[in-house]
């Protein structure tokens, strides 16, 4: 997974971007993930069960707890910097570290939504992201007709490489997705 064969360490101090700040999950973030598995989207895409009880939002937060430990990547509660409150999740996920390229992915509850909390989020994930000697490039992957993810990717530096067709299955079905990254600038030739 790593260059050294093992997962880089948890950052020493929670990433921040704008109002808010990413940190460990703990259970009481479960209001803010069966907020999320209200979404009719996001259950698809992930291991949050649709309008998830609170057991359920409990074991999601604990497979997100496991995501560092098993080596996976960086799986991060998005928090009010004043408050504390979860208001969504953003991760960094790192299988292919070796070649020196990650994948991020967020979510923001609905009830949240509409605030920029998402692009402050990334904005964090992304400093933290750089902080890791052998990482070169992140990469986003968006099906085309989510603008508010496109706006968010762009306002965080992300840029558009190019449509890859029937991409992914996303429930059942063949999708687009438009893949965005960012690229670390001392790398670029």
């Amino acid at each position: 997974m790593s260059i050294s064969g093992d997962i880089p360490p948890w950052p020493c101090s929670d990433p921040e971007n704008g109002r808010i700040r990413l940190r460990r999950f703990t259970d009481l973030d479960a209001a803010m993930a069966m907020d999320l598995s209200q979404d009719p989207y996001v259950p698809t895409v992930g291991s949050l069960p649709p309008h998830a009880t609170q057991e359920e939002a409990v074991a999601w937060i604990e497979r997100q707890r496991q995501r560092h430990i098993k080596g996976n990547g960086f799986s991060f509660s998005i928090a009010d910097l004043e408050t504390d409150r979860s208001m969504g999740n953003i991760g960094l996920w790192i299988r292919e570290l070796d070649t020196g390229r990650a994948q991020v992915g967020y979510a923001v509850a609905p009830n949240e939504r509409g605030h920029r909390i998402a692009s402050d989020a990334l904005c964090a994930l992304t400093a933290f992201a750089w902080t890791i000697p052998h990482l070169h490039r992140l990469e986003l992957y968006i099906e085309p007709w989510n603008a508010a993810s496109i706006r968010t990717a762009e306002r965080a530096g992300y840029e558009r490489e190019g449509l890859l067709r029937s991409h992914q299955e996303i429930a059942g079905e063949r999708c687009d997705m438009f893949l965005y990254a960012a690229v670390r600038e001392s790398t670029v030739r």
